[in-house]
C-alpha cells in the first residue's frame, strides 16, 4: 500500500512539473485586447501592454528601403508604419490573438471600429500577404498592385526577403522594375546612414546569431560600420528593438 501511495504521489509530482513546464513554456493564450496602441512598425503594436504581430501579412521593417514611382530610394518600412500611425488615428483597436511568434509577440487579427487593419494593410499596398494564411489577404493584394498603391507605386523586395537580402533576391513591382533596381536595393552601402533621423539604433547580429542593439552614446555604438555585413539593420526605438527580438548590449 505504501509503494503504491509512492508511486501516485510520484506520478501527481511529475503531472505538477510538466503542467508547470506546459505554461511556462506555452505561446500566448487565445485573448481579446482593446485599447489605443502603440504602432512600433507596419508589422507590430503593443497594446494592454502585450506585442502583437498582425498575423497572415507581411510588412516591411522600419530599415527598409524600396524604389518609389521614379525610381528614387525612399524609406517605405517607416512610411509603412507611419501610414498605420496616422490611419490609426487615436482610435481603439480590438485584437483577437491565438499563439505566439518565435519573439513571442502575440499573432492575431485586429479591428478598428469593425474594420480588419490586416486587411487594409494589404488593400492599401503598405503589406503584402504572407504566411500559411496568405489566401485570406491575396485579393486584397491584387487590389492594392493594380491600383499602383503604397510599395507598389515603385518596386520593393518582398518583406520576408528583406533582411537575407542578396544578389538572387527578387524585386518586384506592380509595373516595370527599374534597370538599376538591383544595384540600388542590393548596393553594399544602402544603408550606410539611418533610413529616417529618428531610427538611430543599430543592430547587428553577433557570431552566436544574437541579435544585439546599440544605442548612440553607449562605447562599441561608433565602431560598429553598419555596411560590414548582411543582418545588420537599423532600429527606431527601443520598444521595437525588443519586440522583435534584439537585446540591448552591456556596453
Amino acid at each position: 500500500m505504501d509503494q503504491e501511495r509512492k508511486v501516485i504521489l510520484g506520478m501527481t509530482h511529475r503531472g505538477i512539473i510538466c503542467a508547470l513546464l506546459a505554461l511556462i513554456t506555452s505561446p500566448v493564450c487565445a485573448a481579446t485586447l482593446s485599447g489605443v496602441p502603440r504602432i512600433l512598425d507596419g508589422n507590430t503594436i503593443e497594446i494592454e501592454h502585450t506585442n502583437v504581430r498582425l498575423s497572415g501579412i507581411g510588412a516591411p521593417e522600419t530599415d527598409q528601403i524600396c524604389l518609389d514611382a521614379q525610381g528614387r530610394r525612399w524609406a517605405c518600412g517607416v512610411a509603412a508604419r507611419d501610414e498605420l500611425i496616422k490611419h490609426s488615428n487615436g482610435r481603439t483597436w480590438d485584437c483577437h490573438t491565438q499563439r505566439a511568434d518565435e519573439y513571442r509577440r502575440a499573432l492575431g487579427s485586429c479591428f478598428i471600429e469593425g474594420e480588419n487593419v490586416n486587411a487594409w494593410m494589404v488593400r492599401s499596398g503598405w503589406a503584402l500577404s504572407a504566411g500559411a494564411s496568405r489566401h485570406t489577404y491575396s485579393v486584397y493584394e491584387l487590389v492594392a498592385s493594380t491600383a499602383h498603391a503604397g510599395l507598389w507605386s515603385g518596386a520593393f523586395i518582398a518583406p520576408w526577403d528583406w533582411p537575407r537580402r542578396n544578389r538572387g533576391t527578387i524585386i518586384v513591382g506592380a509595373t516595370l522594375v527599374p534597370i538599376d533596381a538591383q544595384e540600388v536595393l542590393l548596393g553594399s552601402d544602402l544603408l550606410s546612414e539611418p533610413p529616417s533621423p529618428e531610427c538611430l539604433i543599430k543592430g547587428i547580429h553577433e557570431r552566436s546569431g544574437e541579435r544585439i542593439y546599440h544605442l548612440p552614446g553607449q562605447p562599441s555604438y561608433d565602431q560598429i560600420d553598419m555596411t560590414k555585413r548582411r543582418g545588420e539593420r537599423w532600429l527606431c526605438s527601443e520598444a521595437e528593438a525588443e519586440a522583435t527580438g534584439w537585446r540591448k548590449a552591456v556596453r
